[in-house]
């Protein structure tokens, strides 16, 4: 893609984070969870945010909703929505249209889309933006799980996994990472 830009404290950004996404590739690669604050953090780049939403399945997990709240608290807006399971056993929960529509509808007023994701059936929706609406999009998400097209195809692929220790948290109890406010102290170097 030739629509790379330098990034600059006057770009409008939405960042986007695909949550199970995130969830299941953190627990898979590393056996830890994300650090959702550090990638806002990053995803920003000291420029004007103007959304940020995670979208998250609910599935009445214990500490759910304090996850949920400490969300919000980091400066997400959280959007929901139950976990699906079939008569079958078979469950279902992802939010693709969701997101799809979401960046849709809010491109005319970005310039630049974060989309946090491996999800490679994103690739169309990234070009789409590009081409379509003019938006720089930057794609985060682990190398090792993430789409090739996506990363293609991204104005900028930020990998997670190149700095696990500012990105993933620690492995410790959820309910005391909460209650540190997703900030614990820095985990051990992992090779």
């Amino acid at each position: 893609m030739d629509t790379k830009a330098a990034k600059h404290k006057e770009q409008r950004v939405g960042v986007f984070v695909d949550g199970s996404n995130m969830y299941h590739s953190s627990k898979a690669l590393y056996q830890t969870n994300v650090n959702f604050g550090k990638i806002l953090e990053q995803a920003v780049a000291g420029r004007r945010l103007l959304r940020a939403i995670s979208y998250v399945i609910k599935s009445s997990a214990q500490d759910e909703q304090l996850f949920f709240e400490a969300l919000k608290k980091q400066g997400f807006e959280v959007k929901s929505k139950d976990l699906q399971i079939f008569s079958s056993g078979a469950k279902k929960g992802d939010w693709d249209i969701g997101i799809a529509l979401d960046t849709v509808t809010m491109a005319d007023r970005l310039d630049t889309v974060v989309l946090v994701s491996g999800d490679g059936d994103f690739a169309p929706l990234v070009e789409y933006l590009q081409q379509a609406k003019g938006c720089r999009v930057e794609v985060m998400a682990f190398g090792e799980s993430a789409s090739l097209k996506l990363k293609e195809v991204a104005d900028e692929f930020i990998d997670l996994s190149a700095d696990r220790k500012t990105f993933l948290l620690p492995l410790r109890p959820f309910r005391n990472r909460l209650a540190r406010g997703l900030r614990p102290p820095e985990p051990p170097e992992t090779g």
